[in-house]
């Protein structure tokens, strides 16, 4: 290690050093900026060291590695990753101490790399820590976007998008790779000379890398982040400006999920699928033949995992490049190929598993397409020969009724499939892709999800992170140590240390919320907390809903307002740029907000905030100061969640149903220790097949619930149109595929449990305990180890 860490006053007299000769500035007069990026220099040289010897040690070895391809990699700040894992905090926290600085001062100055939206990006960047941190051989592949998702503000209640600009001062940990470049070819023509498919594409796009170091926890490994940025070069259409096509290609890696509304937009997102795509595997071929000159070894040497649909078309691309590129028989490539490529589906939800037109799909990657047909042929032949009928054929078509259906496409190209929960793979095997499962019944597996345990408690909450050290000495590299604190749950030390450690993160968070948007909260009350993505499933709108039906009990029942223990509501969400009534949603909370929180005869007892611009950084605050965790999606439409085992393993007791990896923390705490209430996935989806659901008669029948309602189209609200909310009310009550109204009476008395359980002291803090005890199973390394002995048959670097 740089000898210039090997105290606090080494490492200070190098930091003031540096600052006077790369800003001709003096500590005391250095701007955060400066200090950040001096202090980012110092840390990337450490890491250089280690990225070096593990480099070295790679190419002196023939190890199998893993490649994670992934739209999203919601990273959060690096810089206090970097700095944990390579043990240099306490170092460098004592040398600013000297001069009256502050390190978190400076690891805010470090925008979020919002190259992710929600769960899917963050728990691709909790996997390449555990990778790093357990040893792996394993690489994250994907694109180096020049904004982020967005900046949120909210102006009126609304939700605003502003640029995300987090590379505005550069980004002091990534190395650009010039010499690594790859072309990535669209448009043009195919034309076949003596039996061989000549591609032409009308336009080559210069894919530049850009390698971000994943610093390994303690152990010396560092592991990458490959981003690819959209360049252009010499090849363009003939009938574009260059300036124009500059700024064209440029957007490839401009936006995260551009607005795909219309044509353009849906053109750019397939460009981009298949830019990242193409670039990653290309790039993993050439490295694999300069290595073992020898594409039968390529199963046996890498693994590529397809996280999601999005980058579906790299089986595809692996195809073309053996068939086309490097003269393979089409068996050969495909045997290759199938043993190559795994695939991780995320979702229940039809519309979230990808469907391409083919009048899009086509001329936009015109050899692709021709590839992705024999694919397709092949398979249905298949099929056909084992005696399928025509109808179950079309169903099961990666190409049918003029689409590529990506999630088939990636389903029939890879040797594993796996959901992210138990109840998520159940229902894939035995409802939604049943088929597939029955014709490949040994691809489909589970991987349950988990959460980087560093970050998410080391990190994010020291006070809990001291608590856990008084049990566990070890607990850092074992999270499974975490159960040695179930014994203390019966100790009134114990509860009590938990208490106060509660207290002093809700005091930071209510500090917080005050100073930037001027809503005081009460840190004596339950901080009941929802953060997520913005989705009708995810049921934000029955969390409003009953924060109504809350207020006018506390307006109109005295025995009910005698009784009800202080809550403050806290949302946060990003939703989709063009997703209009999730929008509408927002409005609705943040108007609810104004008419509680401005009532003196109720805002004692109830407030609720909706935090502007939710991100990684904010979660780290948020995750640690909740009582109550919000996780009430639908049955059967929560792929998994990963915030409820971030609030878990913070001390927050789960107010939810029995969707996604929320049936596995029931099972480890016990159902006395979570609050479970509604329908469960199969009861929704006899529900469904049935048509039983009548919203308007639960409307008619429940007093509570349809004052609620009519508020929302009465003028209740006054500082809005009268119909402001009318589209809301019409989707409650005629089109409501969530079963808000369904599920409301159950939601109800959870919460009147969840309020008397929070008055005994002592249960509410035995059950915080044993949520902290048991979380460990939710660590990420648990999910890293079991891909990688039961997927990717890889092993650690010595």
């Amino acid at each position: 290690m740089n000898t210039y860490f090997k105290d606090e006053y080494t490492f200070l007299s190098e930091f003031k050093e540096r600052l006077e000769k790369r800003y001709i500035v003096e500590l005391a007069n250095a701007s955060t900026r400066q200090k950040y990026n001096v202090l980012g220099e110092m840390v990337s040289e450490v890491i250089a060291d280690n990225w070096m010897d593990t480099k070295n040690v790679l190419s002196n070895n023939n190890l199998k590695e893993v490649y994670y391809f992934s739209m999203e990699f919601l990273m959060g700040r690096l810089i206090t990753n970097n700095i944990m894992n390579l043990g240099l905090r306490n170092v460098i926290e004592k040398g600013l101490e000297i001069e009256g600085l502050d390190l978190n001062e400076i690891e805010h100055f470090e925008s979020d790399a919002g190259l992710g939206n929600g769960g899917l990006g963050r728990l691709a960047a909790c996997f390449l820590d555990s990778i790093a941190s357990l040893g792996y051989p394993g690489y994250g592949n994907g694109i180096r976007y020049r904004y982020g998702l967005f900046e949120q503000k909210i102006q009126g209640g609304y939700q605003i998008e502003k640029p995300d600009d987090w590379l505005k001062d550069g980004y002091v940990w990534e190395v650009r790779k010039d010499e690594e470049s790859i072309t990535v070819p669209f448009g043009g023509k195919v034309i076949f000379e003596e039996g061989n498919a000549v591609y032409y594409p009308d336009e080559l796009i210069n894919a530049v890398p850009y390698d971000v170091p994943i610093v390994g926890n303690d152990n010396g490994v560092i592991t990458h982040l490959r981003l690819w940025n959209a360049e252009p070069t010499e090849k363009r259409p003939s009938d574009k400006d260059a300036f124009a096509y500059d700024s064209e290609i440029r957007k490839i890696s401009g936006f995260l999920y551009p607005d795909d509304t219309t044509r353009e937009g849906k053109v750019l997102r397939l460009k981009q699928q298949y830019f990242f795509s193409a670039a990653g595997v290309k790039s993993i071929i050439e490295r694999h033949l300069e290595k073992y000159e020898d594409f039968a070894l390529l199963p046996e040497k890498v693994v590529i995992q397809i996280n999601d649909t999005h980058p579906s078309i790299v089986v595809a691309e692996l195809m073309r490049l053996l068939v086309d590129d490097h003269g393979l028989e089409w068996d050969e490539a495909w045997d290759i190929t199938t043993r190559t490529c795994a695939y991780t589906n995320h979702t229940i939800l039809a519309e979230a598993l990808e469907k391409w037109s083919v009048d899009i799909f086509q001329p936009v990657l015109p050899r692709i397409y021709q590839i992705v047909e024999e694919i397709n042929r092949r398979f249905c032949k298949e099929l056909l020969d084992k005696g399928y009928d025509q109808e179950k054929v079309t169903k099961l078509a990666i190409i049918s009724n003029g689409r590529v259906h990506m999630a088939h496409l990636a389903i029939v190209g890879s040797f594993s499939v796996n959901g992210v929960a138990a109840l998520h793979t159940n229902i894939l095997k035995n409802i939604e892709m049943k088929d597939f499962s029955n014709l490949y019944p040994n691809k489909f597996n589970n991987k349950t999800n988990g959460i980087t345990h560093r970050r998410w408690l080391l990190h994010s909450n020291p006070e809990l992170s001291s608590i856990m050290d008084m049990v566990s000495d070890n607990w850092v590299n074992d999270p499974n140590e975490l159960e040695k604190l179930l014994k203390k749950a019966t100790t009134k030390k114990y509860r009590t240390l938990v208490k106060k450690m509660k207290k002093t993160k809700k005091v930071a968070l209510a500090e917080r919320i005050e100073k930037e948007q001027g809503i005081k909260l009460d840190p004596n009350s339950i901080f009941d907390i929802q953060v997520k993505r913005l989705h009708e499933y995810k049921r934000q709108l029955m969390n409003a809903l009953h924060i109504m039906y809350v207020y006018n009990k506390l307006k109109s029942d005295s025995n009910f307002k005698e009784n009800y223990y202080p809550h403050s509501f806290i949302f946060g969400a990003k939703a989709a740029s063009g997703y209009h009534f999730a929008k509408k949603v927002i409005k609705l909370i943040n108007t609810i907000a104004e008419k509680v929180n401005n009532d003196p005869e109720t805002s004692d007892l109830l407030k609720v905030v909706f935090v502007e611009n939710y991100n990684v950084t904010y979660a780290e605050a948020i995750m640690p100061a909740c009582d109550l965790s919000e996780q009430i999606s639908t049955a059967s439409k929560e792929a998994s969640g990963t915030g409820n085992m971030k609030f878990m393993m913070n001390g927050a007791l789960t107010i939810g149903t029995l969707d996604g990896a929320n049936v596995e923390i029931a099972e480890l705490v016990g159902e006395e220790n979570i609050l479970l209430f509604g329908l469960n996935a199969d009861e929704v989806n006899q529900v469904n097949i049935d048509k039983t659901y009548n919203p308007k008669a639960i409307y008619d029948n429940h007093v509570d619930l349809h004052l609620v309602i009519d508020q929302l189209t009465n003028g209740f609200f006054e500082d809005v149109a009268k119909e402001e909310f009318r589209e809301i009310s019409d989707r409650l009550l005629f089109s409501d595929n969530y079963l808000v109204l369904e599920d409301f009476e159950g939601y109800r008395l959870a919460h009147a449990r969840a309020n008397d359980l929070y008055k005994d002291e002592e249960a509410w803090f035995k059950a915080t305990i044993i949520n902290i005890a048991k979380s460990g199973y939710f660590s990420s390394d648990r999910t890293i180890k079991q891909y990688a002995t039961e997927i990717w048959n890889i092993k650690p670097i010595k």
